[in-house]
């Protein structure tokens, strides 16, 4: 049985609701979703639906980009070999493609690219790495998604003459690292008004000063935005501000004029018409992913930087194949850690699950512990042996600081990282066991109970004659959708079942037809929602919702997607 879910009602100023139905004229449910996302008037409502690559913030508002360029410039003038050095996942290795590329076009030196093996080197800037680019020398080191916590790394590698450019986007601790430029905008004193780019975001602000730098056009960054766009919604950055433009331009350009990569990589996926974000994170991101997680992510690189159409179709197969199987290993994964919870009535009735089994593959994990969440909701770790150590992913619920709960238990691990939502450790085989007690301990104390329980915010609610062509056609405009912009969810209350017509498909499935006292009736699905039919059939109830469109037989008609059923409070 799944989880009861709470239904939450995003809150908002309903002056700005008022003021925006005043000015735009368009249905106070529409004003309310402006409004939740921070539009409050008509001229941010006009930057909201109209975004303009002029929108696009000065890259020398960014602290350090003025010694950045400066620096690769003189690297440009004294043919010095610059390494650009990045991480193994989508962000990492769409941010090394995009500042290779405009390089290998425009530095007129010696460049190459170095991404550190997943299992082999770890997460972000490696020794292996420095000692390469000194080997090759190599003496200007651009570091893209990764760096700002590599402070004694960098130190080494200016040690060995090494200049080092930190473009990052993660948290700096309060000690910054001594590289010779740091592109950071969450730097206390970095004056760049948005803070939320990706770490490809970044690298395309630092191509984009080097252009105006060197007087090019500046159409030429602007080839990139598809590779920005990519990185933006594989690695789950808000899609607002600066992002949003930086989104909106890339998947325009993803849909009417992609680099070939792109395009190869959508055709063997078999994606029909108009790539979404949703296309980017669920077909395009596993695809770059996998290579990294099964193998080596050099060849996601090099992928993206070729030209030749034969090549990049051999690369993509092979992106393909690893995809396929990441996803049986993590399938087969999956199925063995839910058997481990589910053979267990102890694990089931804790606050958090923390498994371990030396043979688990370590380039699943975090996908692992993020399925454990859709059946068991709550803070979740996967652990598994790696170079004699343990190794694991942690994943956390809305509103849980997962991070914090394993700073907490760091006397127990020799190394950890990561954010709010998401984590990583090392810690020794033998303090496997009293880590996974703390970590229980940890979040029984500090989570309140309610974070136990999935919630599904509400952006408005809405009567079933509310739902209409045009109205549909402004809420696609709200496009891009991701984070802080998240596809609307309505709730409409006191609907009944039309006619007898709702029934489980496939067993699983449930396919609604709803209306309410007025007549208005609409269709719909809810995928894994069979168990909600008993509901529908005894008389009222409220259903939270998106709203999409069903394309069958060249017939475009609306229909509800159902998110939950609950009985109605008369």
């Amino acid at each position: 049985m799944k989880p009861q879910k709470r239904w939450t009602l995003k809150p908002v100023n309903n002056k700005h609701i008022e003021q925006l139905v005043a000015d735009l004229k368009i249905h106070p449910a529409l004003c309310r979703l402006l409004a939740v996302r921070g539009v409050t008037d008509f001229e941010s409502a006009k930057i909201f639906f109209r975004p303009q690559l002029e929108h696009l913030i000065d890259p020398f508002r960014m602290k350090g980009m003025k010694q950045a360029v400066e620096r690769i410039t003189e690297a440009r003038e004294w043919h010095e070999k610059i390494l650009v050095y990045g991480d193994y996942d989508v962000d990492g290795t769409t941010a090394v493609a995009t500042v290779y590329s405009f390089l290998q076009d425009y530095y007129q030196g010696s460049i190459s690219f170095y991404i550190p093996h997943r299992y082999r080197e770890g997460y972000g800037v490696s020794k292996q790495g420095i000692d390469y680019a000194h080997a090759n020398g190599f003496t200007l080191l651009i570091t893209l998604d990764c760096g700002i916590k590599s402070g004694e790394l960098i130190n080494y590698a200016q040690s060995l003459g090494i200049d080092v450019i930190v473009c990052d986007h993660h948290l700096p601790d309060t000690q910054l690292p001594p590289a010779f430029a740091i592109l950071n905008p969450k730097q206390s004193d970095c004056p760049y008004p948005y803070k939320e780019l990706s770490g490809c975001g970044i690298g395309f602000k630092l191509i984009c000063g080097l252009a105006k730098h060197w007087g090019l056009p500046d159409e030429v960054p602007m080839q990139y935005l598809d590779l920005v766009a990519t990185s933006i919604a594989a690695d789950i950055v808000p899609i607002d501000a600066e992002n949003r433009t930086l989104a909106y331009f890339g998947i325009k350009k993803v849909n009417e004029n992609p680099m070939l990569p792109l395009k190869v990589l959508k055709d063997l996926a078999q994606v029909k018409g108009d790539m979404t974000v949703s296309d980017l994170v669920f077909v395009i991101g596993p695809r770059v992913n996998a290579a990294g997680r099964m193998d080596d992510a050099r060849k996601a690189v090099n992928l993206f930087i070729e030209k030749d159409l034969e090549k990049i179709e051999a690369l993509a197969a092979e992106l393909q194949s690893d995809n396929t199987d990441r996803k049986e290993v993590d399938k087969s994964i999956t199925e063995q850690a839910l058997a481990l919870i589910n053979d267990d009535e102890e694990q089931q009735q804790k606050k958090t699950t923390v498994l371990y089994r030396d043979n688990w593959h370590k380039g699943v994990v975090g996908i692992v512990a993020s399925r454990l969440i859709d059946h068991y909701y709550r803070p979740t770790i996967i652990l598994t042996k790696s170079n004699d150590k343990v190794s694991g992913s942690a994943r956390s619920v809305s509103g849980f600081n997962i991070y914090e709960a394993i700073h907490a238990c760091r006397d127990l691990l020799e190394n950890y990282g990561g954010h709010f939502y998401a984590a990583g450790m090392t810690l020794a085989l033998n303090s496997v066991e009293a880590f996974m007690q703390r970590f229980e301990e940890v979040v029984s104390k500090t989570i309140a109970p309610e974070l136990l329980i999935p919630e599904i915010e509400i952006d408005a609610e809405l009567r079933l004659a509310d739902i209409k062509e045009a109205f549909y056609k402004i809420i696609q405009q709200f496009e891009p959708f991701g984070p802080t912009n998240l596809r609307p969810v309505f709730v409409s209350r006191h609907v009944y079942d039309y006619k007898d017509r709702s029934k489980v498909v496939k067993e699983q499935h449930l396919r609604v037809s709803i209306h309410q006292n007025d007549g208005t009736s609409i269709d719909g699905i809810g995928f894994n929602l069979a168990d909600k039919i008993d509901i529908v059939k005894q008389g009222a109830f409220d259903i939270v919702y998106t709203i999409d469109e069903n394309n069958f037989n060249n017939v475009k008609q609306l229909q509800i997607k159902v998110q939950d059923i609950r009985k109605a409070i008369h």
